[in-house]
């Protein structure tokens, strides 16, 4: 079993002030490492507009590679403009994935549109980085992946790895639409692409990890980190129905493979579940793990899917 130590609330939105876009969330966290910092890739929010309705935008965080909770920088301005009218991206970039490519940095994300029967749609976009990843040019209007005869519903949660010289694309496919109450809930699992090129992805639809909770069971945020010559799997999951500010919202777990296509999923290993009290007393969700100087962290989100920032964790032990 893993021994994760909380760290404690490391960024939160509210604190922020003079950012009419950075209001609410600070979602699934990626980061980018520097010299002197941490550079933390997130997603947030403005309050709502008179409808109720939110649009989500990207940004980042810089904190002192010496003092993780000491914030040196915020985003000026979002790293990606939503898309023009009708497009993928129109009401939302989230979550965003970042890789380091030469001299570039290359971003992945879902990009949101709102739908009449349903209440939204994902696809994936690109985005290219020629500043350190200050600030993003698309790749296109459209998506580097969308619905396909494998995926027919929604596409989301990009992360991005890179192993010896192949791409993989671990993303979020949504595989039905329940009706409760007459609100649409999306059911989603975890899925691989893989690409040699980073803008041409081969998929085959299928699921990598089984079900735990139940059949519907909805998977998210794949962080996918290999040490120890295996691959790590961090991702969380919740029940697919009657899962808000309750015991069936989300859950980190944890799986292994050696070969990025075969996983055993063993959630008892994972080490660290939601806290008795704090931001995360009834959800944990989205982890990032990444290593800094010998040490093994976790970035993860707490109740309302990260509506109050974001938190740290550190790795008590090895990786096996």
């Amino acid at each position: 079993m893993f021994n994760w130590k909380k760290l404690g609330l490391i960024f939160k939105p509210q604190e922020v002030n003079g950012k009419v876009w950075l209001k609410e969330f600070a979602q699934a966290p990626s980061t980018l490492i520097f010299e002197k910092f941490v550079r933390v890739y997130f997603s947030c929010r403005p309050l709502p507009d008179q409808n109720g309705q939110y649009v989500s935008y990207s940004a980042y965080v810089d904190l002192n590679r010496n003092n993780l909770f000491e914030v040196l920088k915020i985003a000026e301005e979002p790293i990606l403009s939503l898309g023009e009218l009708g497009t993928f991206d129109e009401f939302g970039t989230y979550p965003v994935s970042v890789i380091r490519c030469r001299s570039e940095v290359i971003a992945y994300y879902g990009g949101w549109a709102r739908c009449e029967s349903i209440p939204f749609t994902v696809s994936i976009g690109m985005a290219i980085s020629h500043d350190e990843g200050a600030h993003f040019t698309k790749l296109g209007k459209g998506p580097v992946l969308s619905c396909n005869i494998h995926d027919p519903f929604v596409l989301s949660g990009p992360k991005i790895r890179k192993f010896k010289e192949s791409w993989q694309l671990f993303y979020v496919a949504g595989t039905e639409w329940l009706l409760t109450s007459g609100r649409p809930e999306a059911v989603y699992k975890i899925r691989m692409a893989s690409s040699k090129d980073g803008v041409n992805w081969t998929r085959d639809g299928k699921n990598l990890i089984e079900s735990k909770l139940e059949d519907n069971e909805c998977q998210a945020s794949p962080d996918v980190f290999f040490h120890n010559n295996k691959y790590h799997m961090f991702f969380c999951y919740k029940y697919a129905l009657d899962f808000r500010k309750n015991e069936r919202g989300y859950r980190i777990g944890y799986a292994s493979s050696y070969d990025l296509a075969n996983w055993a999923r063993d959630d008892h290993k994972v080490g660290i579940d939601i806290s008795d009290s704090g931001f995360d007393d009834q959800s944990i969700a989205y982890p990032h793990v990444f290593e800094l100087d010998g040490e093994i962290y976790m970035l993860y989100l707490g109740n309302h899917v990260g509506r109050f920032g974001f938190g740290l964790a550190r790795l008590e032990g090895q990786l096996r």
